[in-house]
């Protein structure tokens, strides 16, 4: 691998989120000691990861499984608790909040948070399709899981101002998570205890 191709490497690495220069380029030198099958097994994985994974046509969840099936194991379960819907904004705080066992619920994936100064917010996250799963399912709560960031919390006012009249109409409840999750912190990297008082103390 000439430089170049480690510079072409590197620029691919930063694309992740939340990685630098220095990051995406230790990435690379890391893949350059390690042992030919296992650089192999992380190609085949790479390439065949959108063969093998679906998305949930209700929540939007990722989820592997070995049936042609359309739903994910937690929409199509009857056991779960379809009173209440928790929207959060990316994969990684759904698998954080589902791996803590402590809620029952169903989940929507938003697809990101609405940005402060963006007017065609439609576009950017999935505000038709949570309406229509709303008006479809008929929750009794909605949850509003996400970070406590400025960009968080301006998607919490917005959902809740977009969800006013369906609240009047179905007598729908919207709640946010309780003040247990400290500002500025991203849902993912929340442990279970916090989330689970953060839950309990919903609002």
């Amino acid at each position: 691998m000439n430089s170049n191709n480690i510079d072409k490497l590197a620029e691919l690495f930063k694309k992740f989120p939340g990685i630098g220069e220095r990051q995406a380029r230790r990435f690379v030198y890391f893949l350059l000691h390690q042992n030919p099958n296992y650089l192999s097994e992380l190609v085949s994985l790479i390439q065949g990861i959108k063969k093998s994974v679906n998305q949930c046509k209700s929540c939007y969840v990722f989820f592997q499984d070995d049936d042609e099936v359309k739903e994910c194991a937690i929409c199509r379960d009857p056991n779960t608790d379809q009173a209440t819907l928790m929207i959060v904004e990316k994969d990684a705080d759904y698998d954080n909040i589902h791996e803590s066992h402590f809620y029952k619920g169903k989940y929507f994936i938003l697809g990101g948070l609405v940005p402060i100064v963006e007017k065609n917010t439609g576009k950017l996250v999935r505000i038709n399709e949570l309406l229509k799963k709303i008006e479809k399912e008929k929750p009794r709560e909605v949850v509003l899981a996400l970070s406590l960031s400025p960009q968080g919390e301006h998607t919490d006012t917005y959902l809740r101002q977009l969800l006013s009249p369906l609240s009047e109409k179905l007598g729908l409840k919207i709640s946010s998570l309780g003040r247990g999750l400290s500002t500025g912190l991203e849902l993912e990297y929340s442990d279970p205890e916090t989330l689970k008082n953060a839950l309990k103390n919903r609002s």
